[in-house]
């Protein structure tokens, strides 16, 4: 059937991971499916979710947690939202200064003994960390990583809103000491001599969800022959990527152009291929890093990643109450639709709808009981962040 809206404007910002729509547009594979891809290069994640509103944009590569704060209405009049796939998993960063480096912050308990060092010594100036969005997934992982080491991310630092591609040159020019941010960007730090890779992002959720393909309920409900169009299309570029590593450096070759991420090949190839340097002269191969597809593994829309974003606002008081977890990821993410569109492409789909993960802290995630889940964080009582639907 030809989709009812053949063109689709999508958002991406220059990221790593906007990698499956690129190359579903270079590989013609949208074509393919009988729509067309019109892709619009962002500036901020605030911008993204402001066009996707306004519905300048059809869609986007965006963060997974943003979509949820604006279905939910934090930071913004809500507004119903869709989940049409994952795009990503893992490949995100937590980078630190190299000046607490050399002071020899190298890891959360590491940079909380130093917090109280600097305290015990009148230390006026408070630290200050870097995520991309208030709602979104850096922001989400950050604080999960302060939070584990004993650092309250609302009391003992001070936070700040950065685009990802700022990151680096914020670091390097003293105004924040560390962020949590997607590639290249972390590598970028690392690469100019002013950061080091405190850790992974799969190291605090090992295959946590990272971008997904968001358009606004309004949009999916409107078309959805051209959303199945879409998520097949993006199913098998996200494939086309994991299938070898000469085609994930043929995918760095093209995101380094200007209209893309605008960054060097082997910037963005390295982490790609999972080849890791922390900047202390430490290098490895991460067994699991940055993937696209893992046989679709990496693209179902888990109603339960979708429900641990909403535990996480819950607890950082970015919802003063708690929703019905299941029902709002049950409305959000369109798993049908998603399954239909995964037929088209050839690929398997997982039969349940809840997933099982351990985190960093040892604490198993599976959405079976949200309030539980929430309940086991010490101080778990929510502490706003900012005001419920106030402005960003």
């Amino acid at each position: 059937m030809t989709p009812a809206n053949p063109t689709i404007r999508a958002g991406f910002l220059p990221l790593t991971d906007c990698a499956p729509l690129v190359m579903a547009s270079v590989l013609g594979l949208d074509e393919k499916h009988g729509i067309k891809l019109a892709l619009s290069r962002e500036h901020s994640w605030s911008g993204m979710r402001d066009r996707l509103i306004a519905g300048s944009l059809d869609a986007a590569h965006v963060l997974y947690g943003l979509i949820y704060g604006v279905e939910m209405g934090i930071g913004s009049r809500a507004v119903p939202m869709a989940v049409l796939m994952n795009l990503s998993r893992n490949g995100q960063a937590i980078t630190l200064s190299r000046a607490l480096a050399e002071q020899g912050v190298v890891d959360g308990p590491s940079l909380a003994a130093h917090m109280r060092r600097s305290r015990r010594r009148g230390g006026a100036r408070p630290f200050t960390f870097a995520h991309t969005f208030p709602t979104g997934n850096h922001a989400m992982f950050l604080y999960y990583w302060l939070a584990a080491a004993g650092i309250d991310p609302l009391r003992d630092i001070q936070l700040a809103t950065v685009p990802p591609g700022q990151m680096a040159a914020s670091l390097a020019a003293g105004h924040i000491d560390g962020f949590c941010a997607g590639e290249p960007w972390g590598a970028r730090a690392v690469l100019d001599g002013c950061g080091v890779t405190v850790a992974a992002s799969q190291d605090i959720w090992p295959d946590h969800p990272g971008k997904a393909l968001g358009a606004t309920a309004a949009f999916a409900d409107a078309n959805p022959d051209a959303c199945r169009a879409l998520v097949a299309a993006l199913l098998e570029a996200a494939r086309w990527i994991d299938a070898s590593p000469a085609h994930r450096d043929a995918t760095a070759e093209i995101l380094a152009s200007p209209a893309w991420v605008n960054a060097g090949r082997e910037l963005i190839a390295g982490r790609l291929q999972g080849r890791y340097e922390d900047g202390l002269g430490r290098g490895w191969l991460d067994p699991d890093p940055l993937h696209f597809h893992a046989h679709g593994e990496a693209n179902f829309p888990w109603l339960s990643d979708g429900m641990w974003f909403m535990t996480q606002h819950r607890r950082w008081g970015l919802l003063r109450e708690d929703p019905d977890y299941l029902a709002v990821a049950t409305r959000v993410n369109r798993v049908g639709l998603y399954r239909e569109a995964a037929e088209l492409a050839g690929v398997a789909s997982p039969a349940g709808l809840l997933r099982s993960s351990v985190l960093m802290d040892g604490r198993v995630w599976n959405g079976q009981d949200p309030l539980a889940y929430i309940s086991s964080f010490d101080g778990a009582a929510p502490r706003p962040v900012f005001a419920h639907g106030a402005p960003q």
